[in-house]
């Protein structure tokens, strides 16, 4: 729940964001707090998931991509930690610990990447990202070199580095709306689904 501005009504919404939302509900069995904390402001919501999806689900808009959903999330937790976004980190490491059936991937990276058990193409691609994250100035040709060499293309580069100015911008207005993790997030990906 935001703190500092409060979730609007879903039933008050556009049907557009009230249909989008109740289907995350009925996939999920909960509503992400972002969800509702930006759909204050419809246009800005519309805008801001559609750019999500376009990154984090590249075929939903009819592009491929060479980074994994792992890959994705590995890239979100690890900027966010950096970035202090206790919403991000708690949400995407739920849906990166599902992605990468490692129950211990998500907190070791967003502790310190460097010492988690990822592969050297992770470590590199978050080497990478971390360098977007905290010193994109000074991001130089040797970087996309070290990346090449790890089968990463200049396409790739580009999404790794919109995940992560795009994700800049999330952890930025989480923090700032004090926006919390839902507790559903806290128990994904770490305890099995109980099957009925």
């Amino acid at each position: 729940m935001s703190t500092r501005y409060p979730f609007p009504d879903i039933q008050n919404l556009p049907e557009d964001l009230r249909s989008k939302i109740l289907e995350v509900q009925e996939k999920a069995g909960f509503v992400p707090n972002v969800f509702l904390a930006l759909a204050r402001r419809p246009a800005e919501w519309r805008a801001f998931f559609a750019y999500h999806d376009a990154l984090m689900v590249p075929e939903s808009v009819g592009r491929t991509s060479n980074l994994t959903k792992g890959d994705r999330e590995m890239i979100v937790t690890t900027t966010s930690a950096a970035n202090q976004c206790l919403y991000c980190v708690v949400a995407h490491g739920a849906i990166l610990r599902i992605y990468e059936k490692k129950p211990l991937v998500a907190d070791q990276v967003a502790v310190n990447y460097r010492k988690a058990d990822i592969t050297p193409r992770q470590r590199a691609m978050l080497d990478f990202a971390m360098k977007v994250c905290t010193a994109s100035d000074q991001v130089e040709d040797a970087d996309f070199a070290a990346l090449h060499v790890h089968g990463f293309d200049d396409e790739d580069i580009w999404d790794i580095t919109a995940i992560t100015a795009f994700f800049g911008l999330s952890n930025r207005m989480a923090s700032v709306t004090g926006m919390m993790p839902n507790p559903e997030f806290y128990l994904m990906g770490r305890v099995p689904k109980t099957k009925v």
